[in-house]
């Protein structure tokens, strides 16, 4: 094992973050400000769910999502306020970002001009991958194609004018949180990068493109397995090295370099006993720190109370904290690779690289990432169902939820519940300064703008440049937004949720008889109607629901996310829906089921049952049951059968009859 080197100097630490941002660029502005005052070293921005799928926030589809999530940035004065007293010059900064990417960066520029920086000089990353979105996170716009040209212009203009800058971070976060398997993970994030590279391919110099590959950074996610995290984490450098030299002829190491930031895993986050998060974080930690030659350059964690709501200032600053220990205080950075020569890590890391490669080569023979887009959704759903269905059968122990559930009441969580709540007026005051904000700028300047963008996205220009002027002129998210749509088209994502039961039967059979029963009763199949109101993406839950009632022979009906209450009340007329479950992880459940039940009332439909499921603090669930709803499901409902069994009997006349 390597020994300190005392004539060497200690490793740097990686940059520090938190992933923050909601409320208001102001609001998040002091965030950000108390947070480099705490030490942190680098800036990481949450937009929301507005921002993120390109509407302004007095659109109707942003109802309820106004700074849920993160930070509304509407225009050039919101972007200014966000950094305001924070020089971009001096500032390393991620955001969280994709379809919208090109934009945001926009904006992000013509503030740092306004500050007097020398753009040549930005650091920072803008996410910028649209191909995990179709997969796992919803927040695209524009269909893949022309989405692949977007992130190949903002790639060229940084490659040009802000060489310091990563134009593209391939996300293999969300691909975990979704099911994936470690091997799924490395092959859809390298099989994304590959198809970015061939992209950018024709777009440089065959001369310089060696350094645009070398701007290519990663952001991933280490799960609690942390041995089997930390071998993948070094196949990843292994692979990365490998494609960079045999498919894209890279020679200079310093370019094939595998750049990565990460935050850990969010997926097993429980909220039973959620004190005990706080050591599945440090773990997972470990997994992107401990492997010198596979280190991340940038850790961002999450806080132990996600799986209640949205952390409160102090909850970041624990897990920030946690980093500060481990970089400052441990010997951790005075050693060479602890790892190298390991037998068993080396034996792992060549079996996670050999399924891969099986499963790339898999996917280059349909053409490459773009064209398997519906083969790897349908291949994540089924993976997150196998992973959910060993939690159930105690195959995958989870402390708290399916073993040593018994315990003390957590002390952290107090009067507030142990999170931030958002105040709803919130939103009325974005809108408010949104509205001011249009009635104040030129409207003429505004119009030549956008007609300036369009015409750059319809002559298939870099839509980077006539993006920056639209900042400058005033423009809006939504503005934007609305010319990427006209020209290019809007998405509908997969499901990936197939039309025929899987072959999964172990539980299933009572659950069957019983809709076979229920349905008698009814005289046609028991329709189960599965909808995501809002603007929230995360559709793991509303796809492992859908796929487990198809499982027990409901007919089921899921469109996927990104639906008004309106859509949602018109299928269920239009389906005849026996029970209607919806799906919202981002914090609007109040308004979007308000709305929802005050639609199906007055479309003669309150005689249906709702039930809904997300992260929602039980005094949130409490006000949803006083409004109608049936039944109200958090991440500690992780038993799906005993769901079924709720949604069979709240469909069953029988039973209606008794009460």
């Amino acid at each position: 094992m390597s020994q300190p080197q005392k004539d060497r100097q200690a490793d740097r630490p990686w940059l520090i973050r938190t992933y923050a941002g909601h409320s208001t660029a102001a609001a998040s502005n002091a965030l950000y400000r108390a947070n480099l005052a705490k030490g942190q070293t680098g800036l990481s921005v949450a937009f929301d769910l507005p921002t993120q799928t390109g509407y302004d926030s007095d659109h109707v589809l942003a109802r309820g999502e106004v700074g849920k999530v993160g930070v509304p940035v509407c225009h050039l004065g919101d972007m200014r306020a966000l950094f305001d007293g924070i020089p971009l010059d001096q500032m390393n900064t991620s955001m969280t970002i994709n379809a919208t990417a090109p934009w945001l960066l926009a904006l992000y520029i013509a503030v740092a001009e306004e500050q007097g920086a020398d753009i040549t000089k930005l650091t920072g990353t803008v996410q910028n991958d649209l191909i995990k979105e179709y997969l796992s996170r919803g927040t695209y716009i524009c269909p893949p194609k022309p989405s692949l040209r977007l992130i190949g212009d903002v790639a060229e203009y940084c490659y040009k004018s802000v060489p310091k800058w990563n134009p593209m971070n391939v996300c293999s976060y969300h691909l975990q949180e979704a099911g994936a398997t470690p091997e799924q993970e490395l092959a859809f994030a390298l099989s994304t990068a590959t198809a970015v590279l061939d992209e950018l391919r024709t777009r440089v110099p065959a001369e310089d493109f060696p350094r645009l590959v070398g701007r290519i950074s990663f952001f991933v996610n280490a799960g609690i397995r942390f041995v089997t995290e930390m071998c993948k984490m070094r196949a990843f450098v292994d692979l990365w090295d490998e494609i960079c030299r045999e498919r894209y002829g890279v020679q200079d190491a310093e370019y094939r370099r595998f750049r990565y930031g990460v935050q850990v895993n969010s997926l097993g986050l429980t909220e039973q006993q959620p004190e005990n998060n706080v050591y599945r974080i440090l773990i997972e930690m470990l997994a992107v720190t401990l492997s010198k030659n596979a280190r991340a350059r940038a850790v961002q964690l999450p806080a132990w109370n996600e799986a209640l709501g949205l952390p409160r200032p102090w909850d970041q600053q624990w897990s920030m904290r946690m980093q500060q220990i481990l970089a400052y205080e441990t010997d951790l950075l005075e050693f060479d690779d602890l790892f190298d020569g390991n037998p068993a890590v080396d034996a792992k890391v060549e079996d996670l690289k050999e399924g891969a490669r099986r499963e790339m080569a898999n996917i280059d023979g349909m053409g490459g990432a773009i064209d398997a887009i519906d083969y790897m959704k349908s291949r994540l759903v089924d993976s997150n169902a196998k992973r959910l269905n060993r939690i159930e059968r105690d195959e995958i122990v989870v402390v708290g939820v399916n073993r040593f559930t018994e315990g003390e009441p957590s002390p952290l969580i107090g009067e507030d519940g142990g999170i931030m709540v958002v105040d709803p007026a919130t939103e009325q005051d974005q809108i408010d300064r949104l509205n001011d904000w249009r009635a104040e700028r030129d409207p003429a300047a505004v119009k030549e703008a956008l007609a300036a963008l369009r015409a750059a996205a319809e002559a298939c220009e870099n839509i980077m440049p006539p993006s920056i002027a639209a900042a400058k002129a005033g423009v809006t998210t939504g503005e934007w937004a609305a010319q990427m749509r006209a020209v290019f088209g809007e998405y509908r994502g997969p499901t990936g949720v197939s039309r025929s039961p899987s072959n999964m039967t172990e539980g299933l059979d009572d659950l069957r008889r019983a809709v076979d029963t229920v349905s008698d009763r009814l005289g046609r199949r028991l329709k189960f109607l599965v909808g995501k109101p809002g603007l929230d993406g995360h559709s793991n839950g509303a796809e492992q629901i859908a796929f487990r009632a198809r499982d027990c022979g409901m007919d089921i009906d899921y469109e996927g996310i990104r639906l008004t209450p309106e859509q949602i009340v018109t299928a269920a007329l239009d389906t005849g829906a026996h029970v209607v479950g919806l799906s919202i992880l981002s914090g609007s459940h109040i308004p979007l089921v308000e709305d929802l039940l005050q639609r199906m009332r007055d479309a003669g439909l309150g005689d249906i049952p709702v039930i809904v499921g997300g992260i929602i603090p039980e005094e949130d669930a409490r006000r949803l049951r006083s409004m109608g709803v049936a039944k109200v499901y958090t991440p500690k409902d992780f038993e799906l059968n005993t769901i079924m069994h709720d949604i069979v009997t709240l469909a069953d006349p029988a039973a209606v009859a008794a009460e």
